[in-house]
């Protein structure tokens, strides 16, 4: 486990996250304010925690292709994208979040992920003119949220997207900027509008057998006119020939309940209860501002669509997020 802690954690109110976002905070004293900040274009997060990884060189953009599941040969400087790796058998490894700005190509992804991808990377060099490099130790990720108008600090690379804005900010320059931003919002603010929005991340969707179509991130994250990268024969064939045994679902928790369901908890159908067969799994639960408490699942495909749901021991409503 990382022994990181980000400097923000001295802020008052601050609380330690823990799981996949420890090292920052899990809040700062007003859950559901922060996530309205956050909703209102105000505010930011401290993802300092996450891994930053560089690619530079002439042919950065072309080999890159070769690799991931996104067409970047002609990504154009400032316009961001985001990736996955997959296995041989076509199981997610890893999820990339890109941007380009001319000269290198820059991505974060799940903490403790860069020194694995460097190494996979590494291995794929061959006689490219590429120079891969973790950057985690130099730069720390700060997210905007959409409508902000803070303005990003000069020299800073920057991945925006319609949902907010990610700077790849200089280590030595995120308590300056949190000074100077004000508003922080927690990892927990930032998760319940993850799973509001039906986005999938890497670790809490994905399990060792989990393929693209199963999470929605073929929309987003994988180009389906494209070949020649490891796992596409897989992404192929179940796009043009079958379907995914698994089917992401968002869940309307019953807001009764004094808990919400952990990662990992068995979902089962209401009808059968707490004893009932296991048919999936809740991936990440969140309490939102204005929906309650919400959760992501991923359960069998052949789940009926319109079933009440057990999540742990939480009675469920399902929205169909991906069509079974």
């Amino acid at each position: 486990m990382s022994s990181y802690a980000s400097p923000l954690l001295s802020l008052p109110g601050a609380v330690p996250a823990e799981g996949p976002d420890a090292g920052v905070a899990a809040h700062y004293g007003d859950l559901f304010r922060e996530q309205r900040s956050l909703a209102k274009g105000e505010g930011f997060v401290d993802l300092s925690h996450r891994d930053v990884v560089t690619v530079a060189g002439p042919e950065r953009l072309s080999w890159l292709h070769l690799l991931i599941t996104q067409h970047v040969t002609e990504l154009q400087p400032g316009h961001a994208t985001e990736a996955l790796i997959l296995s041989a058998k076509g199981h997610i490894e890893h999820a990339l979040y890109l941007v380009d700005d001319g000269e290198t190509t820059w991505l974060h992804t799940e903490p403790g992920q860069a020194a694995a991808l460097v190494s996979y990377l590494e291995s794929m060099k061959f006689f490219y003119r590429v120079d891969v490099a973790d950057r985690t130790a130099e730069f720390a990720v700060v997210w905007l949220p959409a409508g902000s108008i803070v303005e990003t600090p000069a020299g800073v690379v920057v991945r925006e997207t319609p949902g907010g804005r990610d700077l790849f900010l200089p280590r030595p320059e995120l308590a300056s900027f949190a000074e100077r931003v004000g508003s922080p919002a927690g990892a927990l603010a930032l998760e319940a509008l993850r799973v509001e929005a039906h986005r999938p991340r890497l670790g809490r969707e994905t399990d060792h057998r989990t393929i693209p179509h199963e999470l929605g991130w073929l929309e987003s994250a994988v180009h389906l006119h494209k070949g020649c990268y490891r796992g596409q024969e897989t992404v192929a064939r179940v796009q043009n020939l079958g379907r995914p045994p698994r089917r992401l679902v968002f869940l309307h928790l019953d807001g009764s309940e004094v808990t919400i369901p952990e990662h990992g908890d068995p979902v089962r159908l209401a009808a059968d209860g707490p004893e009932g067969r296991q048919l999936g799994f809740v991936t990440t639960s969140a309490r939102h501002h204005e929906l309650g408490p919400i959760a992501l699942a991923l359960v069998k495909r052949n789940v009926p669509a319109d079933a009440e749901l057990l999540a742990g021991t939480t009675p469920a409503a399902q929205e169909i997020v991906v069509e079974p």
